[in-house]
């Protein structure tokens, strides 16, 4: 009891001692980080201007005009930047392995996600398709479980996953629409939906059983509809209007390859007159740029047409990486060259993924979100795009991550704008 007096004593004579020569007593620290003076964009919250982002246990605290700095136990210099929630890559494979002839599926034609992600301000990937049924414990234990990047999965209709596009794929005895939806339904946290890729015979029979697992779960579907070498490629026309629902999703949407049906007509370059509608009513178009799925020659007729893509995925893979895809924020680039702007490429790779896939506590500043932040600056110059057929794109702005934060955790500083703690 005489301990604890003295130390009270000890302590009051200290803070006399401070006030006496002039001395100011440290302020408590409100907020472990302080993003400040950087352009927020913030669809969710309709924020479009510069405002100050903090961040305390891992969540946004407040988004506010001249936050005092001295609350704040580390401070990021963010003018002159953006400031946006942590992007998300609706359209990845990081279903990554050393399984021979694995392709996407515990194979090397994925990617581990942390060394392709934080560096282009992703802190979310969704992995399309590359484990079913019958491989997704695998795929939770190697690459969820293990990685700092947020993953979650579309399950793929066909149990083996897209373990090879000339066998496993083709097998639709292996697309068990039931199986499927209760490996879902027992994964919610981390399953979002289910997937279609690369089936080749022209037969609906894949895609109805898709959508029997997509209602079962209630939970969307996401399709690659590409193949079909030795037939007439299926109609997208009736993909959209007698089987997709509103909240399904069409990716590669900008594609243009023989054994594909285009948005764009290839005779008179025009876009199809039910695409529109298609959006209208509610289907999700995504890019899904990949190594071969992103073609000028229908984008930009699509743009011009007011036909925009709702989701930036990148369709990240060991064969896109180094080609003209490269990665998030290269996309996002590549778009604003076709005459989009900043505030759009941003809400379509952060709030309208997040709602495409249910995940609506994602893509957001809200106070009390998941602090999930990028810090993204802006390179004024002339730069030189690529779509899979080499075809060239000038452009004058290009995207580059500074800084991303997933969880109020710095995972990612390119300049190292993140200031020093204070003491």
């Amino acid at each position: 009891m005489h301990k604890r007096i003295t130390l009270l004593f000890l302590s009051g004579l200290l803070m006399l001692s401070s006030l006496v020569h002039g001395q100011a007593l440290p302020a408590a620290r409100t907020y472990a980080m302080l993003i400040k003076g950087g352009h927020v964009i913030d669809a969710k919250n309709k924020i479009n201007e510069v405002m100050d982002v903090a961040i305390q246990n891992g969540k946004i605290a407040a988004v506010a005009k001249n936050i005092d700095p001295g609350l704040a136990s580390q401070v990021v210099n963010a003018t002159g930047m953006y400031v946006t929630p942590g992007l998300i890559d609706l359209h990845a494979h990081v279903f990554a392995g050393t399984e021979p002839d694995h392709a996407y599926s515990n194979g090397s034609s994925a990617l581990p996600p942390d060394g392709f992600t934080f560096r282009a301000g992703v802190t979310t990937v969704v992995d399309c398709g590359g484990a079913g049924w019958k491989s997704f414990p695998t795929f939770k234990k190697n690459i969820i479980d293990q990685s700092r990047t947020r993953v979650l999965s579309f399950l793929n209709i066909v149990g083996e996953g897209m373990r090879g596009e000339a066998v496993y794929e083709q097998n639709v005895n292996d697309m068990d629409p039931k199986k499927a939806a209760e490996t879902a339904l027992a994964n919610k946290e981390h399953i979002v939906g289910f997937k279609l890729a690369h089936f080749h015979d022209s037969s609906w029979v894949p895609v109805e059983r898709l959508l029997q697992a997509g209602k079962t779960a209630n939970m969307p579907v996401i399709v690659d509809f590409g193949g079909h070498d030795s037939h007439a490629p299926l109609s997208i026309e009736k993909l959209f209007t007698q089987y997709l629902r509103p909240g399904d999703i069409y990716t590669h949407v900008y594609t243009e390859l023989k054994r594909r049906d285009p948005v764009v007509d290839l005779k008179t370059r025009q876009l199809r007159p039910f695409a529109l509608p298609a959006q209208k009513k509610g289907i999700i178009f995504d890019v899904g740029f990949g190594g071969g799925s992103f073609n000028f020659n229908q984008a930009i007729p699509s743009i011009k047409a007011g036909f925009l893509p709702n989701t930036m995925g990148t369709d990240l893979h060991i064969g896109s990486m180094n080609g003209a895809m490269k990665d998030q924020l290269n996309v996002l680039s590549i778009f604003l060259a076709m005459g989009m702007d900043i505030p759009g490429v941003i809400a379509r790779s952060t709030w309208a993924p997040a709602q495409a896939i249910k995940r609506e506590e994602l893509g957001n500043l809200s106070v009390g979100a998941i602090a999930d932040v990028a810090v993204i600056s802006v390179r004024k110059g002339k730069f030189g795009f690529r779509d899979i057929e080499g075809n060239r794109q000038d452009g004058t702005q290009k995207l580059e991550c500074e800084l991303t934060v997933k969880g109020g955790r710095v995972v990612y500083d390119l300049n190292a704008i993140v200031g020093a703690p204070s003491r």
